[in-house]
């Protein structure tokens, strides 16, 4: 948990708000298990005074492919997305921003959600086999919520420098990474530091604390202010 400072030009104020990356283990194809899981991080950090949450990359189905299971909740979730429905209750309950990323299709889709409603974004540069399971979106704007201009950028996009640049371009006040990426991966806190410092807004990042099918996953997470400081 850590305070995230806004310099915000228009009007001149500065906001502090206390920010919480959630570090869940997600288990493949479990939506009920990861909610569990998802449900106690968020109460934890929620006691702690957290006013935005931060959960990894597909939190709530992990990467679920599994044949039989594609195209049903297991992995995925359709309109009106009634897998956030308990974070929608707790946005509504606490007044604060909850940011992760959730299936949909053949889209990978980070979210911002708070008390005005549900804005999304999708995941613009899938990586490795994601290829073979989801598309690349086409839109890059910030989200617009309680809290600021969110720039979300989900995992893999974090490599593309010009991705954050146009959402700084398009006035975004920070960016958000919800993320699994694998183990090892030093150069993300680097690319994390540089759009920090590049951009106008500040940046954190997400990343899973542990292994999927075939894939070992890296753990911990990384605030970072226009300074480059965390």
């Amino acid at each position: 948990m850590r305070y995230l400072y806004l310099n915000i030009p228009e009007p001149a104020l500065l906001f502090i708000m206390q920010a919480a990356c959630l570090q869940q283990s997600i288990a493949p194809c479990q939506p009920e298990e990861n909610l569990k899981r998802a449900l106690l991080l968020a109460g934890s950090a929620l006691e702690k005074g957290a006013e935005i949450l931060v959960f990894p990359e597909l939190f709530l189905t992990g990467f679920c492919y599994e044949p039989g299971l594609q195209a049903g909740p297991s992995a995925q979730d359709t309109p009106p997305y009634h897998s956030l429905d308990p974070f929608r209750l707790l946005a509504e309950k606490h007044g604060c921003l909850i940011i992760g990323s959730i299936r949909s299709g053949r889209q990978n889709l980070g979210f911002c959600l708070d008390r005005k409603g549900l804005e999304l974004r999708p995941k613009i540069h899938p990586f490795g086999e994601e290829r073979e399971h989801f598309s690349g979106g086409e839109i890059i704007s910030p989200a617009y919520t309680a809290y600021g201009r969110v720039g979300l950028e989900v995992c893999y996009d974090l490599r593309f420098p010009e991705m954050a640049r146009s959402l700084a371009l398009e006035g975004a006040d920070f960016l958000v990474t919800p993320a699994q990426f694998p183990a090892p991966q030093r150069r993300r806190t680097q690319l994390q530091h540089l759009q920090a410092v590049a951009g106008p807004g500040h940046s954190s990042g997400y990343r899973k604390p542990d292994a999927s099918p075939g894939l070992q996953l890296g753990g911990g997470w990384r605030l970072i202010d226009g300074g480059g400081g965390w």
